[in-house]
């Protein structure tokens, strides 16, 4: 009985650690590896995901705003100085770029004689260019965030497959089938798997979420180019009769 006890304490203290960081630090080194870089991977994913949904909500609060003025009657004269020097979002820096092209167009022909297809067509290409050099800044690395979430889980499962490698090695070794023996590195190698889809799953929702928002944001900013493209076409019909 006293023997019994005796082993009872002897296999008690040398009980394999099975929590998260017991088993990282019992893990092989390329095991510890991957999910050292599962790890970085997660973190840079929520940064992204943080630093994008930032971006995008304050884009879209100034965006109204910006609306808010534009619609008003305000003077688009007026708007286009006080915003000029530093257009803080998308639409900002669309109206930007068309008052500015309309400008020169207007100066380059002292107010007369102006063909009507060529500023048009020069306005039209300056915003579309403008959208898309903005909505690509506003997009920042989300693109990262779908390489992250379809990469991790196979990264993980390299991960996996390598301890578990490494596990029927030992058996083997030790000539040891037991449950015991290869417990602590089957539970090592699984939680490399487990450090992918907690790098992958944030990754893959934010990505989508994310892509919705900006498609949406993008349309917007597309929508207001075109109705600002028609009220400068009807100043422009205005200046020629």
């Amino acid at each position: 009985m006293i023997g019994q006890a005796v082993e009872a304490v002897q296999l008690g203290g040398n009980a394999p650690d099975y929590s998260i960081v017991g088993m990282f630090m019992s893990a092989d080194i390329i095991v510890q590896g991957v999910m050292v870089l599962l790890l970085v991977a997660s973190l840079w994913g929520w940064s992204i995901i943080f630093n994008t949904w930032s971006r995008v909500k304050t884009a879209k609060s100034a965006a109204n705003e910006f609306e808010d003025t534009f619609w008003s009657g305000a003077s688009l004269d007026e708007l286009y100085n006080r915003i000029k020097g530093a257009p803080n979002h998308p639409i900002a820096a669309v109206f930007v770029a068309a008052m500015r092209e309309w400008q020169r167009s207007l100066s380059g022909k002292n107010g007369g004689g102006l063909d009507k297809v060529t500023v048009q067509d020069r306005i039209y290409k300056v915003m579309h260019v403008t959208t898309g050099r903005e909505m690509d800044r506003l997009e920042g690395q989300v693109g990262y965030l779908a390489t992250i979430g379809s990469a991790s889980p196979f990264v993980g499962l390299f991960g996996t497959v390598w301890g578990v490698m490494n596990s029927f090695t030992s058996i083997a070794q030790a000539s040891n089938t037991s449950l015991a023996t290869v417990a602590p590195g089957i539970a090592e190698a699984l939680l490399a798997t487990a450090f992918g889809l907690v790098a992958a799953i944030p990754a893959v929702i934010g990505y989508n979420k994310l892509s919705t928002d900006l498609g949406r944001y993008a349309s917007r900013v597309e929508g207001f180019a075109d109705e600002f493209a028609a009220i400068l076409s009807r100043q422009l019909d205005e200046r020629g009769h």
